[in-house]
């Protein structure tokens, strides 16, 4: 670590004069892709505030519905790589109609369906979906911005799954008293069908320039460790975020002492604060990449820690869980632009790999802290598996910047593979 100019800066981080220039304007399609992520965000959640209803028309328990929560997050974690290698071939723009296609066609056979199980074949269907549109999105959000401004744009793009937390969700929920749990998902299929006209207008021709590419030489990409570095940084930011964030209302509620109808707030602060955390990270990874994701998984620690010590006061810790949105999510659109990087030409593998990455962590993390919730550690257990998860990603970040140092300074130049 150095300072210049009183501002940190970790190895191998290039000064934004030796970068190429930033765009003052992302291009539009930047936000026509942050309005497929809102959706694919929205989708994802939204099952959680319709699960009584659901239950209630479909004749099951309420736990049994919540199957269709882990199902999605199951076909996000394997169909983002493998939806990944089967459409390498196609262009970038219709593996983007087609994603925004089949999940049209999912949400419509959740509206008409009337077994558990074909939901649930359908929401397995629509996560595949999910997960490729998200990896291609991220491919051609970095090679429109450019090198210069990639991480802003994924930041753009990102805070589309973001807002649909802060705005999707809630509104779905809504939209489900009013027309029935049905209502959404007809909704949602909609929005995917006009999403479409506005993909292949915007989204451009991958163009003469794009090399062709095989399974073979995608695969190639895992030989990188970098790109595994930069894998395991988003598995364990998001769990330990996550960790805590899936338990928020017990911490409150229980332990904190806030009425349960201003847990609604809390939500939406931490919401927010991951929001504005896309927006500026994405922005600050494209000067300092590896200190901007050291500094969050850093911050996110020390404020996850904070939340196990101060837990018994509500005002602090609902202001703490609104800086974790903002910290512990911050850096994952430069994480995302350093995978890619990493991943050389087999850059949409390197995509889908974070989307899983992402996904594991957060049900690998959720799944921990539900065990501590049930221990002596209580309310405060979850948070208290979120520390320990979030600390461990200094390790594969301080590592992509020292690695990052030693090939640029020529005294290391012996140890670099040949």
């Amino acid at each position: 670590m150095s300072t210049r100019g009183g501002v940190l800066h970790a190895p191998g981080d290039v000064r934004v004069e030796d970068r190429e220039p930033r765009p003052a304007r992302l291009p539009f399609v930047i936000h026509v892709l942050a309005l497929g992520t809102f959706l694919m965000g929205t989708t994802e959640f939204v099952v959680a505030g319709l699960l009584p209803q659901i239950a209630g028309d479909l004749r099951v328990s309420v736990a049994r519905a919540g199957l269709l929560i882990t199902v999605f997050a199951a076909g996000m974690i394997v169909g983002a790589p493998l939806t990944a290698m089967l459409t390498l071939r196609l262009p970038r723009r219709s593996t983007l109609i087609l994603a925004l296609c089949v999940f049209a066609a999912g949400h419509v056979i959740v509206a008409l369906g009337s077994s558990f199980a074909l939901l649930l074949a359908a929401r397995f269907l629509t996560a595949l979906a999910t997960g490729a549109f998200w990896a291609v999105a991220n491919v051609v959000a970095t090679r429109v911005a450019g090198p210069g401004a990639s991480s802003r744009a994924l930041g753009v793009v990102g805070s589309g799954a973001m807002l649909a937390n802060v705005v999707g969700v809630p509104l779905g929920a809504l939209a489900g008293q009013l027309m029935g749990w049905r209502g959404p998902f007809w909704v949602l299929a909609a929005l995917a069908v006009a999403a479409m006209g506005l993909i292949a207008r915007y989204v451009p021709h991958d163009g003469p320039g794009r090399q062709a590419v095989s399974i073979r030489s995608e695969l190639s990409a895992l030989r990188s460790g970098r790109l595994w570095l930069a894998l395991a940084a988003c598995a364990t930011t998001t769990g330990g975020v996550l960790s805590a964030y899936s338990y928020v209302s017990p911490l409150m509620t229980d332990r904190a002492g806030l009425a349960a109808g201003l847990v609604p707030l809390v939500l939406v602060g931490f919401g927010v604060g991951a929001l504005v955390g896309f927006l500026v990270g994405g922005r600050l990874g494209d000067v300092r990449p590896h200190a901007t994701t050291i500094t969050a998984a850093a911050a996110t620690t020390v404020l996850l820690l904070a939340i196990c010590l101060l837990s018994g006061y509500a005002v602090p810790t609902a202001a703490l869980v609104a800086l974790l949105g903002l910290f512990g999510l911050g850096a994952n659109p430069v994480l995302i632009s350093l995978a890619v990087r990493f991943a050389g030409r087999a850059s949409t593998l390197g995509s889908a790999l974070t989307v899983s990455a992402f996904n594991l962590g957060t049900a690998a993390g959720s799944s921990l802290a539900g065990l501590a919730l049930g221990s002596a550690l209580g309310a405060t257990g979850p948070a208290a598996v979120g520390t320990a998860i979030a600390a461990l990603t200094l390790i594969p970040t301080v590592t992509m910047a020292l690695t990052r140092r030693r090939r640029l300074c020529p005294a290391f130049a012996r140890y670099e593979p040949q």
